[in-house]
């Protein structure tokens, strides 16, 4: 069985691409005891368990993970926290989930999640940024939205941004994307007649908004939208192409600077051999061919 991703809410379960990519799960569930029992059988079906969270979670969601983990004493379980909007959320969670069908071990599949979320482009059509406090927004922005009829474009990741519409560009992946789109209240066709074509993405697909969204950025009048590698092969070659290294502490493979299951980090170049020095951030340019 494959390694088992769960995320904190159904509505970030999106669709899958075919009959090979496997479900994702919900956790934490509504009680304590629930939470531990759903995940004693993941652990017992799948192996091993990555739960991602968004980094903005309610507290009280990230205690009952942490006190999964700690009750079941079991350290086959990665807890993620993720700095991205809803549906960047849930699309990085569907990349996981289309990975752990391939020869991944589940350490390299879990430290990937860093490496992938650099390549997700998250933002939102917003009609109002007065309550937009996850993206620096200008007083002048500010003003700006008080005006009847002002719509904005934000970019969330890699880089945030923020563009009036009509007056200013969004700027966008440089490689071959899919772009995800969820629209709120008032409903807006700008994200796929002028964000898609400018952004030259290979394919639009309309996805439920995520009860969240409204909270994160700070009004339900929006139309959500990510950006992000698809095809799995792509995803596969990303993945594959950053050196393995072992965790000193519970010796999973990763990539990147820290084990996703023990949270160890790697130790400083200095204490490795020298064919195991490698830079410390995750992230690489897309090998040739990538689009």
């Amino acid at each position: 069985m494959p390694t088992a991703i769960a995320v904190t809410s159904s509505d970030l379960v999106l669709p899958p691409h075919d009959r090979q990519t496997p479900p994702a799960v919900v956790q934490p569930l509504d009680t304590l005891e629930d939470s531990l029992t759903g995940m004693h059988t993941l652990i017992e079906q799948h192996g091993y368990v990555i739960a991602l969270y968004p980094a903005s979670a309610d507290a009280a969601v990230t205690r009952r993970l942490h006190t999964v983990r700690s009750v079941l004493e079991s350290d086959r379980i990665a807890l993620l926290g993720v700095d991205l909007p809803p549906l960047g959320l849930a699309l990085l969670a569907q990349q996981l989930r289309q990975l752990s069908v391939c020869d991944f071990s589940p350490g390299v599949l879990a430290s990937s999640a860093r490496l992938l979320a650099h390549y997700i482009y998250a933002g939102a059509l917003l009609g109002s940024v007065a309550k937009l406090d996850r993206v620096p927004v200008t007083l002048k922005s500010h003003a700006k939205s008080w005006v009847p009829g002002a719509q904005f474009a934000v970019l969330a990741t890699p880089r945030p941004q923020l563009a009036r519409i009509g007056q200013d560009e969004i700027a966008g992946p440089e490689f071959g994307t899919r772009l995800l789109v969820a629209t709120g209240q008032p409903p807006s066709d700008w994200v796929t007649s002028t964000l898609a074509p400018a952004w030259r993405v290979q394919a639009v697909a309309t996805v439920p908004l995520p009860e969240e969204s409204g909270r994160w950025w700070g009004t339900t009048k929006l139309a959500e939208f990510a950006a992000g590698l698809y095809d799995v092969s792509v995803l596969y070659q990303l993945v594959s192409s950053v050196r393995r290294e072992e965790c000193h502490w519970c010796g999973l493979e990763l990539i990147g600077d820290r084990c996703a299951f023990c949270a160890a980090p790697l130790p400083p170049p200095s204490e490795l051999p020298v064919a195991a020095v490698r830079a410390s951030s995750p992230v690489r340019a897309l090998p040739r061919g990538m689009t």
